[in-house]
């Protein structure tokens, strides 16, 4: 599976993934943020490529100066995290988190951070197996990153 940085026409893709994480916002007000995103750079999306084409994931990572459970600032955060259901468990989502970390440790930062839902069951456990420690609720996560300065 190839894990790499968006491009322009992996947008649609993206919307479609960002409308199944939350879909409790509109394809406009995701429009909008994606935007916004695109242009920040304290911001990167990773992205999941399926072998024949599409996408099958995404994860958002953003900088954070304050953040719960770490001990540096500014640190690496995952703002987002998606991988369609059929290539679940696949370690799909553990390829994007280290494209992350190590977008990260380039950035010159020890530390990332998370969050889930308290209800999120499924997250927690993917943060759990990938090497997150819980620190609070609502559910922050924290990592050491091996390699950074």
């Amino acid at each position: 599976m190839e894990i790499r940085p968006i491009e322009p026409p992996d947008l649609t893709e993206w919307l479609r993934m960002r409308l199944a994480l939350w879909p409790d916002h509109t394809a406009e007000e995701h429009r909008a943020e994606m935007n916004e995103i695109l242009l920040d750079t304290d911001q990167s999306i990773f992205v999941a490529v399926r072998p024949g084409g599409g996408l099958c994931g995404f994860l958002e990572a953003s900088i954070h100066v304050n953040t719960y459970g770490t001990e540096t600032s500014p640190v690496g955060y995952i703002e987002g995290w998606y991988v369609d259901a059929d290539v679940r468990r696949q370690g799909v989502g553990g390829m994007l988190v280290k494209a992350a970390e190590a977008w990260t440790v380039e950035r010159g930062f020890r530390e990332i951070a998370s969050d889930c839902e308290i209800d999120n069951l499924t997250s927690l456990q993917a943060h759990l197996a990938l090497g997150y420690n819980e620190v609070e609720r609502l559910i922050h996560f924290h990592k050491v990153l091996e390699g950074a300065q």
